[in-house]
């Protein structure tokens, strides 16, 4: 369980980092990237734990690699959907706004 928590904490940081180097990073909140990466984290950790990869000589280090690496691209995939998206949008209703 200990793993669990270092991959946690390791991924929730790496979310913060990818939310800091984001230029549109106020169109939406800071726990946004870290949330999205400890989740993605967490659950590929319980799936290869669950699968035996915690446990098997000379892959330990997959269920603590992995996760870091799967949560990271995804804060990474959901900070640049949601920058783009969100920037669009508020484009958009400003527009609508000026435009009466």
């Amino acid at each position: 369980m200990l793993s669990l928590t270092i991959v946690v904490l390791a991924t929730v940081a790496a979310g913060f980092i990818v939310w800091a180097n984001d230029r549109r990073h106020a169109k939406y909140g800071a726990g946004v990237a870290a949330g999205v990466a400890a989740g993605v984290a967490a659950l590929t950790w319980i799936i290869l734990v669950a699968a035996g990869f915690g446990y098997l000589p000379g892959l330990t280090w997959l269920p603590w690699v992995l996760p870091v690496v799967l949560g990271t691209a995804a804060s990474i995939g959901a900070v640049a959907y949601l920058g783009r998206t969100r920037a669009r949008h508020d484009m958009e209703r400003l527009t609508a706004i000026l435009r009466r």
